[in-house]
């Protein structure tokens, strides 16, 4: 996954047409092939001017910079609201998805890894911070603020039906089910083990439980240093972990190697705040034969960058990058 100025860049850089992106997924030998559950009901949210206003209500604004733009957060909506606000905000219902298109998309890529669900799938800091803001997400997670509270359950009841209905209409045709919440900052912990205990661990384990029942592998995204949750995971049912960013504290690949290698699979490594950014192709290369001569011994490793492809991110280094990959790597 990249921003859109780097995905033009590549496809430009390749001589692909500006829509051919399963072209350039195919020519960088992508294993992955992402399935999303569209939503086909009423519009639940008012426009706001200058505003992009997704189905939960979230809005973002436009932030341009010198190498292009991205949607930021903002006016955060239920930064005050109280349970009997959080009960009657406007929210999907399970019934207005097209599960049809999900099931087809699935056949049209049987030949790969199809994935449903992303990083943002079952979270709650990141999800509820976008609508109550960071800090007030983090509050009513610490204090059991049920206001807060209120809005992270009624979207993971959503969630788990979306998901159950997609795993019926599509049996046999998804390989991976991707979850994610952000559990690091760079130095350690973003939050202590109880608390993961208390709120996030049993919501996590009904989307895992779920997998298992229609025996789908769970993939599950951390971003920062968060290796400190990889056992609880494992307990729970995970065999994947995705994002592994090396600069973080006890993330560095022999380290997440040697203490866990032989219980998960890994999925990410290649940071997207290292060479891919500011090195030179050489060095990028270089990169990748490090990381895959310790994450590949044994199998159970996917190469794949920490984050979106960032739009400094120049297209010669991301070139590189995947053709190391096809070099060093193995394919199957």
């Amino acid at each position: 996954m990249a921003n859109p100025a780097v995905d033009r860049g590549l496809k430009a850089f390749y001589d692909l047409a500006a829509d051919d992106s399963e072209g350039l997924r195919r020519l960088l030998n992508v294993d992955f092939r992402a399935v999303r559950i569209p939503y086909v009901g009423p519009e639940l949210h008012p426009p706001v001017p200058d505003r992009r206003i997704d189905m939960w209500g979230i809005r973002t604004r436009w932030v341009g910079h010198e190498a292009g733009g991205y949607w930021d957060y903002c006016d955060f909506p239920l930064i005050d609201a109280d349970v009997d606000a959080a009960m009657r905000w406007p929210m999907p219902s399970p019934d207005d998805f097209d599960y049809q298109s999900v099931a087809d998309a699935a056949r049209r890529h049987a030949e790969y890894c199809v994935v449903i669900g992303d990083p943002g799938f079952a979270d709650m800091i990141n999800t509820t911070g976008m609508i109550r803001t960071m800090e007030q997400a983090l509050v009513d997670l610490m204090t059991d603020e049920p206001a807060g509270l209120c809005f992270i359950d009624r979207r993971v009841e959503i969630q788990l039906e979306m998901l159950e209905r997609t795993f019926e209409m599509t049996k046999g045709l998804i390989d991976l089910l991707w979850l994610g919440e952000d559990l690091g900052t760079q130095l350690g912990p973003m939050i202590s083990p109880d608390l993961y205990d208390r709120h996030f661990r049993p919501r996590h384990q009904r989307f895992i439980n779920l997998a298992e029942k229609y025996d789908v592998p769970v993939m599950f995204h951390s971003c920062g240093s968060s290796s400190w949750v990889f056992d609880r995971l494992i307990e729970m049912g995970v065999q994947v972990i995705d994002t592994l960013q090396p600069e973080a504290k006890n993330m560095r690949p022999e380290f997440l190697k040697s203490t866990f290698g032989d219980r998960l699979s890994f999925h990410g490594c290649i940071s997207t705040a290292g060479p891919v950014t500011y090195g030179t192709p050489d060095e990028v290369t270089e990169n990748v034969r490090e990381v895959l001569s310790v994450m590949k011994p044994g199998g159970g490793y996917a190469l794949a960058p920490t984050h979106w492809l960032q739009d400094n991110s120049p297209v010669e280094n991301v070139a590189a990058m995947y053709r190391a990959a096809m070099e060093f790597g193995t394919y199957v």
